[in-house]
């Protein structure tokens, strides 16, 4: 504890017994409220001596590191090349299940934007295109894919009558011809 916050808790101490506030106090201090409180608090409980000593031995315990240790970091730029650009939440899984080590979402992805760009910020309030509308069954089907590694599902919704299909495959490059988006649907239904 430096010399400087010694001579506020001591002034602090004074300056209450002299009858001042603790606000006003803070104020003359330069400290926030509710530190002139735990400081009084304090010293009233076990007296000046015994505080200052306290508030000494407490500033000399070490703080754990901050930084995040360079084979954690070696750990998650693995994990997310070898599980395909994941997302934080699984990093820390996978962290987690195979190293032990627990980190938050909000660190692993400052450990990726070192090695990474992400992604941009996102603009608000720009001005999209059309959404497009659909007057009849089959004139605009949205589609999405997702990867379960090897395997891939297709997900086709019908925007006009909310039907919905989902047909696997092995490759990523599948094509729907319309003869093949009216299995879909049948599938589906």
């Amino acid at each position: 504890m430096g010399v400087q916050k010694q001579t506020a808790i001591v002034l602090a101490w004074e300056l209450y017994e002299a009858g001042l506030s603790k606000s006003a106090i803070a104020r003359r201090l330069g400290r926030h409220r509710e530190t002139i409180i735990e400081w009084i608090k304090g010293i009233q409980s076990v007296g000046l001596k015994a505080f200052l000593e306290h508030s000494q031995q407490a500033c000399m315990v070490p703080r754990p590191a901050r930084q995040v240790d360079p084979l954690v970091k070696l750990w998650v730029w693995q994990i997310r090349e070898r599980e395909q650009e994941c997302c934080g939440q699984k990093i820390a899984y996978f962290l987690e299940r195979e190293h032990g080590v627990q980190l938050s979402t909000t660190k692993i992805y400052q450990v990726l934007a070192e090695k990474y760009v992400l992604r941009s910020k996102w603009k608000k309030n720009q001005k999209r295109g059309e959404t497009p509308v659909a007057t009849a069954a089959r004139q605009l089907v949205e589609m999405d894919s997702i990867d379960f590694g090897g395997l891939f599902a297709f997900t086709a919704v019908d925007i006009f009558s909310r039907e919905a299909g989902c047909p696997l495959g092995g490759s990523c490059c599948a094509r729907l011809s319309p003869p093949r988006t009216e299995r879909l649907f049948c599938i589906a239904a």
